[in-house]
């Protein structure tokens, strides 16, 4: 069984999942961050080592005022709970992403939970908060320039493996496999350096139902894939 070793989720759908039901958006990203731990637990299980999940982009902020509050309060409130399921999952969390647009209790919230799970590496959970690629491959590129323009850097030194040591996923492998939940076919600025050789997976369910069968799934797909030439592997 080739169980993909890292894992990236574009978790999407939590709107229409709402709207479908009669319920208000926010309802529907209430059932999305449930899900997270439920997802977490299945990846486990599976054996995946590197579990990334795109929960606010840096695009999120021109949502309506009242939606990003809403989703700002649930990250910090999963980031509440995310202690006891770290000690419980034997789970280290990360963050990437501009963290500094946040508030000051939500940046302590973050630094909290990272310092407190360091000790797990069972399950590796990232979570991409106000994060773009796009933002992020500037980011690195400053502080290329800046090492650069102190001496510390020669230009000729840069290769793909050093630029990798600059991104906010220094820490992670690339990921093998790339979910997008709801439909939607299209990397909506995430992860675009580091899935230039993964397999993509779209499916049909949004985020609230994505649940452990439908990983599975996922996995089944990847497997059947041939990772030396791309496509579906030959019988």
């Amino acid at each position: 069984m080739s169980v993909p070793e890292h894992i990236a989720i574009i978790m999407d759908g939590n709107g229409r999942w709402a709207k479908k039901r009669g319920l208000p958006r926010n309802a529907g990203h209430t059932a999305g961050a449930k899900n997270v731990e439920n997802i977490c637990v299945a990846a486990k299980k599976l054996g995946v080592k590197y579990l990334t999940l795109y929960a606010l982009s840096t695009e999120n902020w021109s949502r309506p005022e009242a939606e990003v509050r809403a989703l700002m309060r649930l990250l910090s409130g999963y980031l509440d709970k995310a202690i006891k399921t770290a000690h419980e999952n034997q789970m280290h969390i990360r963050v990437i992403g501009d963290i500094s647009r946040l508030d000051q209790k939500f940046q302590r919230q973050i630094s909290e939970a990272e310092r407190v799970s360091s000790v797990y590496s069972d399950l590796n959970l990232t979570i991409a908060i106000n994060y773009g690629s796009r933002d992020e491959i500037v980011r690195a590129m400053r502080h290329v320039a800046e090492d650069i323009k102190a001496g510390t850097l020669l230009p000729e030194a840069i290769t793909e493996e050093l630029f990798d040591s600059y991104l906010d996923t220094k820490e992670l492998p690339a990921p093998d496999l790339l979910v997008r939940t709801s439909g939607e076919q299209r990397l909506s600025n995430y992860l675009l350096w580091q899935v230039a050789y993964s397999e993509f997976y779209f499916t049909p369910v949004p985020w609230p139902d994505f649940d452990e069968k439908e990983l599975a799934k996922a996995v089944d797909a990847y497997e059947n894939r041939d990772r030396r030439y791309g496509g579906i592997r030959e019988e």
